[in-house]
């Protein structure tokens, strides 16, 4: 599909709708939600999204900043002084209310939040004069890490970037979520570059050992979960461990299998899901399975657009876009086959979208 094809229209509208989404999302004390549920746009339908992830804020920082938009002072001063707990853990937790409180996951431990604020805050700052203020925030992130890191897994109960309760990480089964260790080790090796701490490095270059041992030369992909036990569900969230955190080289064979294997099991007329049986629409019980997610189409479109594929990069990222009159012309999280439709509009899916254009050069 090429940049001339009538998709060119809606890309350019959906970048100015990215603007109004991303202000709509950052508030007046610094907190950046998910989806603004005071909005009139968003569905009645969809579970509530007026919380604070990190992670999806981190990445909506990185994209508006690619738009000009100037989120990330007033978010970082945010993130320093508001959350539950961080000053004291240096740990960063699921989900938090705008004003800092825990949110609707509670107190769980979620690594990769503090690794991709880490990632985000390189791509912001790298080769830049850092104030204190960001070298502060850099050394409490990275501390949390590696106070918690026990040299081949987290001292805390973990869970991953899909955040299930059940499918936490414990002490007796000495497990890791896979992609989680690839935010970590590729936020601390960015930290350990901008701030000299070798015991930074030290420490991503065990999660990159675990990682490694993640591999299964038998079925031919990275489990996204390894220890006593293997969880052999294929995830997508796999293709973060060569973009956006470069654990590996984008054209290396186990990068290459696990892209095969996701593209092979869970991609479904050209929809990427997040694993296979995934139950959840954000809607209620999800008897009929999860939908495909616009993130993941975005992001499988950065991996190809890295490998030189550019004709598969446009196919995944085009996709979503022609499918989204069922959603008031909005990105949603997910995007169904029958009558339902979830969260809408949600900032991460437009971050993603930013990102991903930028990639392709729409930006």
């Amino acid at each position: 599909m090429s940049k001339a094809s009538i998709s060119e229209q809606t890309i350019n509208k959906i970048i100015e709708q990215s603007r109004e989404i991303f202000k709509d999302c950052f508030l007046e004390n610094g907190a950046i939600v998910a989806a603004n549920t005071d909005k009139i746009y968003y569905p009645r339908t969809g579970a509530n999204y007026r919380w604070v992830w990190p992670r999806d804020a981190a990445f909506i920082v990185l994209a508006a900043h690619y738009l000009g938009l100037r989120f990330e002072k007033k978010f970082f001063d945010w993130l320093w002084e508001r959350p539950q707990d961080f000053a004291r853990t240096k740990i960063l937790y699921s989900n938090y209310s705008t004003n800092g409180r825990f949110g609707s996951m509670g107190k769980m431990f979620q690594p990769d939040q503090s690794g991709t604020m880490l990632w985000v805050i390189n791509q912001l700052y790298k080769g830049k004069p850092l104030t204190k203020d960001i070298e502060d925030l850099i050394r409490r992130l990275a501390d949390g890490l590696v106070d918690d890191w026990q040299g081949e897994h987290f001292k805390e109960h973990t869970i991953d970037i899909w955040e299930e309760r059940y499918r936490q990480t414990t002490l007796t089964m000495a497990n890791n979520h896979t992609y989680s260790l690839a935010a970590c080790a590729r936020g601390l090796l960015g930290a350990s570059t901008m701030l000299g701490e070798s015991i930074w490095k030290e420490k991503a270059l065990e999660m990159i050992n675990q990682i490694n041992k993640a591999y299964s030369s038998q079925d031919g992909y990275f489990y996204r979960n390894a220890g006593k036990v293997n969880d052999t569900n294929i995830d997508a969230s796999l293709i973060g461990l060569a973009w956006p955190f470069e654990i590996f080289d984008y054209q290396d064979i186990k990068i290459k299998n696990t892209i095969e294997a996701i593209e092979k099991n869970i991609v479904i007329d050209g929809g990427v899901h997040r694993y296979q049986f995934d139950y959840f629409d954000s809607e209620g019980s999800a008897a009929e399975g999860g939908g495909a997610w616009p993130v993941l189409n975005f992001w499988l479109s950065i991996y190809f657009i890295k490998i030189g594929n550019i004709k598969k990069a446009r196919d995944y990222f085009i996709w979503p876009l022609d499918k989204l009159a069922p959603y008031q012309g909005y990105l949603p999280e997910q995007i169904f086959s029958d009558d339902r439709v979830g969260v809408y509009p949600l900032a991460w899916s437009y971050a993603m979208f930013i990102i991903a254009a930028r990639h392709l050069g729409y930006l």
